[in-house]
């Protein structure tokens, strides 16, 4: 077996056996079915209508372990938090099957798992592979107007390759650029707002629910014309709110010691994985734009050829950055797996946890939720736009914003060409709402868990689960209720 091999297999290879496990583990103890059990063409369906909202609860299980752990005992939580996201996995998964029976509960595991969490663990794993192998050399130093430079390009590019990729590719030169600072949580929590989510507003490559947009038939720089402007203001407004706060904070910094002369220039070590990482984005939209319709299932779930090739060309990059980037370039990266490990083992927990608390959602108004699908519509049926921004901005915080998304894009009718050309404003909402309130919470978009990951294997203390509500409470919110005035009353 070759050295990239060996990484690969070694590290992210645990990735397979955690999904592998997860199955293994659920399947057992499944028994007979029952009434939410309905028939679509030959597969078992869940009908959210059925559903209580005790069945949200192993979700605000996570979510509190997530917040509350690292906190109380972060020990315990730093070796076990994956038993911990195991274990709310099994107590929704077990009294599910008994409930509902094995059908069921292995058909939802199945499209889970395939539809959803491999290509999500997937798609994040060429990314932080490729990304971990750019390294920034020479004697890059974290001034307020470096700082804010980084951020402005993250912010530009993130739109172009991904609110992921962008992140992966820039969070190591900021955390290297200000490892001489004290104060630098802020620019790491800035990173997230602007790089990591909001940055990605300005195409369907941006952010995963532009891109399912673009799959419904939203065209591709509709998403352009149209997000430009809340982007631009929301982005600028936080742009200046990051230059004013990090130039007071770096006027408390230490006296710092000049470099020496001869120091290492500055430039860019590992450059082919900048190429692989256009690499990753043809592959994603490759699967967007090439319909074969030739297609497998297993137990009922149709999976497309095109979405596994799109899996098996991103671990062949994977596979391919490992094997033409040394590894003495990864280690002065600090590169190594344990924030994707983290992610892969949180987040198996959060896919299977959340399937109750979207299905409900997806029964509109049938729904234990019904109040959030109503409050979007007056009694006339006309849409209320500034209601559909937080409805859907409030719940991409906490769930999952790709199918948040779609729901609120078929509540509003589901016409793509209806909802471009007679209520562009209601799609905007829908839109601005998924990707800006990403930025809310660490697990309202993906690439947020994985930089605080990254950040605190760094050493910068990071604020906890709610630590970072409080962060983006007091500047987020301000500027969303802005965005609100302007845009949508």
């Amino acid at each position: 077996m070759t050295a990239p091999l060996r990484r690969i297999v070694g590290a992210p290879g645990a990735l397979v056996a955690l999904i592998i496990s997860c199955l293994v583990l659920t399947f057992p103890g499944l028994l007979a079915a029952a009434e939410a059990v309905g028939e679509h063409g030959g597969a078992p369906h869940l009908e959210g209508a059925a559903l209580g909202l005790i069945w949200v609860l192993p979700f605000a299980g996570i979510l509190l372990s997530i917040a509350l752990f690292p906190l109380l005992a972060p020990n315990i939580w730093h070796h076990h938090f994956g038993k911990i996201s195991a274990f709310w996995a099994l107590s929704f998964l077990v009294p599910f099957a008994l409930t509902y029976g094995f059908d069921l509960a292995l058909y939802e595991v199945l499209h889970t798992v395939l539809l959803e969490y491999v290509p999500f663990i997937v798609l994040l794993l060429a990314l932080f592979t490729v990304a971990g192998g750019v390294r920034v050399t020479g004697s890059l130093t974290g001034t307020p107007l470096v700082n804010t430079g980084i951020l402005f390009l993250g912010t530009v590019i993130a739109s172009w390759m991904g609110t992921t990729g962008a992140a992966m590719l820039l969070i190591r030169p900021l955390l290297k650029a200000n490892d001489g600072r004290r104060h630098k949580v802020h620019v790491v929590v800035f990173f997230i707002f602007l790089v990591a989510n909001i940055g990605g507003s300005l195409t369907p490559l941006g952010d995963p629910p532009l891109f399912l947009g673009f799959l419904k038939g939203v065209d591709f720089f509709w998403t352009t014309r149209h997000m430009l402007l809340p982007m631009a203001l929301v982005s600028a407004v936080l742009l200046a709110i990051f230059f004013a706060m990090d130039s007071f904070l770096y006027t408390r910094e230490p006296p710092r010691k000049e470099k020496p002369r001869d120091a290492e220039k500055l430039g860019i070590e590992g450059g082919i994985n900048i190429l692989l990482l256009g690499g990753v984005v043809a592959a994603v939209l490759l699967s967007g734009v090439w319909k074969p319709g030739i297609g497998f299932e297993v137990y009922h779930v149709h999976v497309d050829i095109q979405n596994v090739a799109r899996d098996v060309l991103l671990v062949g990059i994977a596979l391919l950055s490992l094997r033409l980037t040394s590894n003495e370039s990864r280690r002065l990266n600090a590169f190594s797996w344990f924030p994707i490990l983290e992610v892969a083992k949180l987040f198996a927990g959060i896919f299977l946890t959340i399937i109750p608390a979207i299905a409900i959602l997806r029964a509109g108004t049938d729904g234990a939720l019904s109040g959030i699908v109503s409050a979007v519509t007056t009694p006339d049926g006309q849409p209320i736009n500034y209601m559909y921004f937080w409805a859907t901005g409030i719940l991409s915080s906490f769930l999952d914003n790709a199918p948040t998304y779609l729901v609120f894009f078929n509540t509003a009718g589901g016409d793509p060409m209806h909802l471009m050309h007679d209520v562009p404003n209601t799609l905007l909402a829908i839109s601005a709402g998924a990707v800006f309130m990403g930025a809310n919470t660490y697990i309202g978009n993906a690439p947020n868990f994985m930089v605080k990951a990254i950040a605190e294997e760094r050493g910068v203390n990071m604020p906890s689960f709610f630590g970072y509500i409080a962060w983006s409470g007091l500047i987020l919110i301000p500027l969303f209720l802005l965005t609100t005035v302007v845009f949508f009353l």
